[in-house]
């Protein structure tokens, strides 16, 4: 009984003699505190984190100047929709640079991340409520005119790429392979309606013929720079 009640008293003892220790390591110099280990990537809700772990190296850090579509731009934002851009980034655009971000694509962002991207986007870069008052729709369903889309090239974007689109005296080739590989129609259309803020890209009201593009024009030269398009990648959905 007496060698028994000993090894329950040793037990006791060496259990509260780690317990001590335990608690000391907890103040050990150097030792990192809660608050000093990195956050999950999935608790992260920052959105100039976000922004910058995320989409800064395609649309520049400012939202601006760099390789994609700026976010910087009021009439882009005005123009798309919060389901329209949720679903760009959360899915990406196939047969294009721009990959799916949600996790149940592939991506590492949730759902909540996501919205904290769009609505970080409009809270900083978004213009007055008017900013594309009158201006075509971001999506259309009508393929368009090439033939016309050739028109209207003339009338609008050659003084700046060109009579044939392999570049001018202020802008770089426009039907240059590599590049409309790498686009989608979608992305052809915003270009045209809302412009490059960042470059001297006009958008659709300000082109030099002086005339606002409708609906329908946009879509006729998404058209005729389509058919500049090389067909070497099948039949790869470019719509988004």
């Amino acid at each position: 009984m007496i060698a028994r009640r000993n090894q329950s008293h040793f037990a006791i003892a060496s259990g509260l003699l780690a317990a001590m220790m335990l608690a000391g390591c907890d103040s050990l110099p150097g030792r990192p505190k809660p608050s000093d280990l990195p956050m999950r990537p999935s608790a992260i809700t920052d959105f100039s984190q976000l922004y910058a772990e995320n989409c800064a190296g395609c649309h520049g850090a400012d939202g601006k100047n760099g390789a994609a579509i700026a976010m910087n731009n009021p009439t882009f934002l005005a123009i798309i929709d919060d389901a329209s851009m949720r679903r760009v980034i959360a899915l990406g655009v196939l047969g294009t640079p721009m990959p799916p971000f949600v996790k149940s694509a592939g991506g590492e962002l949730t759902d909540k991340q996501i919205g904290f991207l769009i609505d970080g986007i409009r809270k900083s870069w978004s213009g007055a409520a008017n900013s594309a008052a009158g201006a075509p729709p971001y999506a259309s369903t009508n393929t368009g005119d090439s033939s016309r889309g050739a028109q209207l090239y003339a009338a609008n974007c050659q003084s700046c790429h060109g009579p044939d689109g392999k570049g001018g005296p202020t802008a770089g080739s426009i039907v240059d392979a590599s590049y409309l590989s790498l686009v989608s129609d979608q992305y052809l259309r915003t270009i045209i309606i809302a412009g490059r803020p960042d470059t001297p890209h006009p958008s659709w009201n300000q082109y030099p013929s002086g005339q606002p593009l409708n609906s329908s024009q946009a879509s006729d030269l998404v058209a005729w720079l389509v058919s500049k398009r090389p067909q070497i990648l099948g039949s790869i959905a470019r719509r988004q």
